[in-house]
């Protein structure tokens, strides 16, 4: 039986920018809910004139439907747009605290979360250096090859991950579940994870995990970097900014359900 390939992204040598921005577009609009022109502009760093054509491709295709001044999922992102369910109350919990960290530190804030097996990107802030990490809002990993999804997997008994990766579909990559297992204990006992090119080559990310308010992990707050400008010395001030961050978030949730 062939064995699946390694899930290890890449920007394609020949990215088309317009296909792109438009998948990119696409993810935006799954995340936020009401999406105008200037939000999409800002997002793609493109003129508005721009930002409007590709939303108007996007209503073509039932991705989106005009809605005022605004623009929403359509019909063929609206199953997986009602998937997202709290997404938008933890990232409005969770932007000031990725603005700060960014900003103390000039590197790519990141936000994820958990759904069985993958990860998802459902918030970035991105640096403003030339060589950075971005682009990855909306994108789905498998959990075992990102930061965040390692701090989420520790978040589990050993039984329970093994119960997950047993349920793996038989074209599905499947990890080194002994590998896994003590590498999500080192996770446990650090009370952070670290990953370095196990996504995508080059970058090296730190995550860790955000509870809710019931003190369940719902989501883990990451730094990401080029893995050429990391130093280890970076790992202390790093983690306990984000240890800072997860207890913001937590609280800033647990204020809302009051």
């Amino acid at each position: 039986m062939p064995q699946p390939a390694r899930t290890v992204k890449e920007r394609p040598p020949y990215a088309i920018a317009s296909v792109d921005h438009a998948l990119r577009l696409a993810a935006l609009l799954q995340l936020e809910g009401l999406v105008t022109v200037t939000d999409a502009a800002a997002h793609l760093g493109v003129a508005p004139s721009t930002a409007h054509r590709l939303l108007a491709m996007l209503v073509y295709r039932d991705f989106a439907t005009r809605e005022g001044r605004g623009y929403r999922v359509g019909p063929v992102l609206a199953s997986v747009g009602r998937a997202q369910g709290g997404t938008g109350r933890l990232r409005t919990a969770a932007l000031p605290r990725m603005v700060r960290l960014m900003e103390t530190f000039e590197e790519t804030a990141t936000l994820t979360v958990r759904t069985g097996r993958l990860v998802r990107f459902v918030a970035e802030v991105e640096c403003e250096r030339t060589l950075r990490v971005g682009h990855r809002t909306g994108m789905v990993f498998p959990a075992h090859r990102t930061s965040g999804g390692l701090a989420l997997l520790a978040e589990l008994s050993d039984d329970a991950v093994e119960e997950l990766y047993d349920q793996a579909a038989d074209d599905e990559e499947k990890p080194d579940l002994a590998l896994l297992l003590t590498r999500l204990a080192s996770v446990r006992e650090q009370g952070f994870a670290l990953n370095k090119g196990l996504s995508e080559r080059g970058v090296l990310a730190i995550g860790h995990a955000v509870h809710g308010a019931d003190g369940v992990a719902v989501a883990s707050l990451g730094l990401a970097m080029p893995a050429s400008r990391f130093e280890p010395r970076l790992v202390r001030p790093m983690v306990a900014a984000l240890r800072a961050g997860a207890r913001e978030i937590q609280a800033r949730l647990a204020e809302e359900q009051h």
